[in-house]
Order: structure tokens, then sequence, then C-alpha cells
């Protein structure tokens, strides 16, 4: 049986799905996965089939204005639905959806009547306990929750309405609105697995059924994989370092990043590894070293404290290794997990992006590594992760679902 997972954004967007697809493969599945062209190397790593998506991803790394990344939003999205049926292909007999592509991969399963199921990485679905992810609001009780919670799904759906009305046109379907077709499947009940942990988020009591939430997709890394040997001989020349790093996010702030990470650090007294990532940060000394992209799972549970922008993946792979963060949120579904790691105790308060400096952050790094109320939470959060198996529910609900 073949199953095409298909998934777009920048890395932390798709490299949970390696590890989902990889579970799926083992458990006797050909699985392809679908994804824009800079995931093709650890898509392929993991032993998945590579399908390239059109869209560049790139540019939105410095985006931060809500007006501005609901444009580059659009313009992602225009350009994900001219490719997306060619993805697609012959022969497909499951479609597994990400939050990003569903909008787009509905259309494709009325016009082939292949099965799909939505695995999200976000909760996207309207609930009066939490406000809608993608806002960076705080919650205001329960009923203007789930009015926002509606709102931001109509916003979703025109970022789509283009890319649909070409994506139908050429699919030879009748047109349709974007929120017309989430409407047929609300009432239809898709069903959509939900990749965190529940003891993060909870599922919303107030959910439709078919919405569940299962535990965290993991990437895929090879068991025999290490980390590079100079990175080994800085983390055994001293005391655990920090891991100061933003992912995909703050392109072209590097410059300024790094003189604030390296400050804070030795404000603090604290050995640091700057993650290059997107803002390309970089620092020498004997106390500070910099890395491209390594294994979370090998790296984290080797350091003292996380500084890392709030993304569900970073945010979920400290909580697995058990240590404390400092969550510096920029944009998006950021600051609302940035809030959730605050409230379950293993994170300090989130510093705002704008708001970053020096101090503030040496600050928060001196109470999350020397004050152990931090390193108790996050140890209890990764006893939790640990009893949990988001990828096998998966493959559960796709035997189900498939009858084999």
């Amino acid at each position: 049986m073949r199953i095409l997972i298909a998934a777009a954004g920048s890395r932390g967007d798709v490299a949970p799905y390696t590890g989902l697809g990889a579970e799926l493969r083992r458990a006797g599945y050909d699985v392809a996965l679908a994804a824009t062209d800079t995931c093709a190397p650890f898509v392929r790593k993991a032993g998945l089939e590579f399908r390239s998506l059109p869209a560049d991803t790139r540019a939105r790394g410095g985006v931060t204005g809500k007006r501005d990344l609901m444009r580059a939003a659009a313009a992602f999205v225009s350009e994900l639905g001219q490719g997306f049926a060619d993805a697609m292909g012959d022969g497909v007999d499951l479609l597994l959806l990400s939050a990003t592509t569903a909008p787009l991969g509905w259309h494709l399963t009325e016009a082939t009547g292949t099965p799909s199921l939505g695995v999200y990485l976000q909760p996207t679905a309207p609930t009066g306990d939490f406000p809608p992810v993608v806002t960076g609001t705080r919650s205001l009780g329960r009923l203007v929750n789930r009015a926002t919670g509606r709102f931001a799904l109509r916003m979703a759906d025109r970022v789509y309405e283009q890319a649909v009305a070409r994506l139908r046109h050429r699919l030879d379907l009748p047109p349709t609105s974007p929120s017309e077709m989430r409407r047929r499947q609300e009432q239809a009940r898709w069903p959509v697995l939900h990749g965190f942990s529940p003891a993060l988020v909870p599922r919303p009591s107030d959910w439709r059924s078919g919405l569940e939430v299962v535990g965290n997709w993991w990437p895929h890394h090879d068991a025999d994989e290490r980390l590079p040997a100079d990175l080994e001989d800085f983390l055994h020349a001293g005391p655990r370092p920090v891991l100061i790093g933003f992912g995909s996010m703050a392109s072209g702030d590097g410059e300024r990043l790094s003189e604030i990470a390296v400050r804070a650090l030795r404000r603090a007294g604290l050995r640091g590894i700057l993650q290059a990532g997107s803002a390309q940060l970089a620092a020498d000394g004997d106390d500070v070293f910099t890395i491209g992209d390594v294994p979370h799972a090998l790296l984290f549970p080797r350091l003292a404290a996380v500084v890392h922008h709030g993304g569900a993946g970073t945010s979920a792979a400290a909580l697995r290794a058990g240590v404390p963060a400092v969550p510096v949120p920029v944009t998006a579904d950021q600051p609302f997990w940035a809030r959730r790691l605050a409230a379950f105790g293993a994170a300090t308060d989130p510093i705002p992006f704008r708001s970053l400096t020096a101090e503030r952050l040496a600050d928060s790094l001196d109470r999350v590594v020397k004050q152990q109320v931090y390193s108790r939470a996050a140890a209890r959060a990764a006893q939790h992760l640990q009893s949990e198996d988001g990828a096998g529910q998966v493959v559960k609900a796709v035997q189900q679902l498939t009858g084999g």
C-alpha cells in the first residue's frame, strides 16, 4: 500500500514527518514524503521516497509582522498549489496531510477518490480552552477564544483562495471556496491526528469527534549516528553548555543575535553552543562553539538549557530531553508553545524576540540553569513523553482506515 505524506514549510515543519514515515515503512507501507526541495536530503536519509513541492520557504525566515506573514503565506501557498497535483502522481492509496497542505489536499481527494487523514503539528480547530495558536494572543475567555478561532480559520481560507481556484480548474472540478470545502470536511468528521503531547496541550473537551491528540512524531536519525568529534570535544571540555538557536527564523539578524548571545552567556557565567540556523549565528572562543544542523535527540540531553524560538518541534525536543528552556518566540505559533512551556514550569516566561537584550537573556539563563524548579518540571515532562507513542498511534489509525 502506497502512502503519500504531504508537508510544507521549513525544516521544523517537515522533519517530524520523517520519523512518522519511517514508522509507517516499518509497518510494511510504501511511503513517500512530499515537501520543498530543501528537505530532500533528510527525507531520503530516513529511507523515504522524496517528492518535490515547488515553493520556497527561505524568504519567510525574516518575516515577523502579522501582515507581512499573511502576504508571505499567500505567496507560498500559491506556489505550492501549482505543483501539488504533480507531486501526488498516480497510484497513491492514502494521503496524509499536514495543516498547511490539507486545504489543497482535500481537492485532490475529491478528484481522485483517494482517502485522506490529517496529521497536524498544531491544534487548529477552534476551542474555548485557548486562543488560536497562530495569533500569539493570550486567552480572553472561552467565548472569545472560540470566536477568534473561527476567525483565524476564515483568514487561513482567504490565504488559500487563489491556489484552490487554480487547483480545482486544473483538476476539472467545479468551483468551490476553501471555506465551503472546510465545512464539508467538518460535517464529514474528517479525522485529524495531532502530533504533540497531551501533557503539553490536553485534547480540548469541546472538540468534535475525529480530532485526537496522539503524541509527538520525532525526526528520524540513524541509530548509529554520532555528534561531530569537535562538538564532542567541546561538550567534554567543561560544564554542560546552553544551546542558543532560532531555527529558520531571524534571517539576516545573525550578527546582532550572536553578539547578544555571547554577552548573555558570559554575563551568566555559562558556556554556550550557537546553532547557526537561518540567522547564521556564529562566535569564536573557548567558551562558545558554533554548529550547523545536528539531531536534537543526540545533543539536547547533554545541555544545561536551550534558548530557542518556540517552534513546536524544538519545544518538544527540549521536553523529551528533560532540559529547561528560555523561549524567544518570533511569530506565528511560537508564542503559543512558549507560553505552554512556561505554564508547565519547564521554561522561563517568554522573551518576545523584539524585546531580546543581552541583559534579559542573561537574567533568564541564570534562573533557568540555577533554579532546580525548571529542570524538575522538564524531567517530569520527559517522563510523560517517554510513555507516548505518537507514530504508533498513526499506524493504528491507518490500519483501521485501510483495513490492513
